[in-house]
């Protein structure tokens, strides 16, 4: 597949990109993408829910009344689940949600991620580039340059830079990763992927390795 080069004001830059067909050209395979992103949502959670049962309520363990003759069911605990300020059923308790995904599934759900975007045309390659200065001001220009102010974009850069960064991350709608740091649930989440020419090129190494 090959796409065009553009600047941060939108326009063509001439020059052609050929993507890996190993990585951008596969056939998405949608349960390893499902099971990525399982995992990494899993994995954002705390675990550390807890209610009282109880065994834990903090009340009197008095016979709260007789056994016979009243004409209700027996009570032998105000702590009782049944009755007001009683613990709780079967409540949560604290666990680990993160569960185990091997390496080349992995590797095969993001491969399928950017696949998927690159077949859906919502994937530009932008030349290298950089800020003087952090700037939201600046980063706001380079999204309407390509219509993008209002849409959840991915920016994916070589290698990390702070003034990119810093420019980029107070915009609620825009997520800015290395190479590296690259997730197939942000690439997913995005509805347009901007990809810069280095990071094409790191991510067609890293995948092939």
């Amino acid at each position: 597949m090959e796409l065009s080069v553009f600047n941060i004001s939108g326009s063509e830059t001439g020059k052609k990109v050929t993507l890996s067909d190993e990585v951008f050209g596969i056939a998405p395979n949608e349960h390893a993408m499902y099971l990525d992103v399982k995992q990494y949502l899993a994995n954002q959670r705390q675990g550390t829910h807890k209610s009282k049962e109880r065994a834990e309520v903090s009340h009197s363990t008095r016979k709260i009344k007789r056994q016979k003759g009243t004409g209700g069911a027996r009570a032998g605990s105000i702590k009782s689940p049944l009755f007001k300020g009683g613990g709780r059923i079967f409540g949560p308790r604290p666990r680990d949600y993160s569960f185990k995904l091997n390496k080349k599934v992995k590797t095969l759900a993001r491969q399928s991620a950017l696949a998927s975007k690159a077949q859906e045309g919502v994937l530009t390659v932008l030349e290298d580039f950089s800020f003087d200065a952090p700037r939201t001001k600046s980063f706001v220009s380079l999204l309407n340059a390509f219509s993008l102010s209002d849409t959840k974009i991915l920016l994916v850069l070589a290698e990390a830079n702070q003034n990119v960064i810093l420019s980029g991350r107070n915009l609620k709608k825009t997520r800015i990763a290395t190479a590296e740091q690259l997730t197939t649930y942000n690439v997913l989440n995005a509805d347009r992927v901007l990809i810069s020419e280095g990071a094409v090129s790191k991510i067609e190494l890293l995948f092939n390795q």
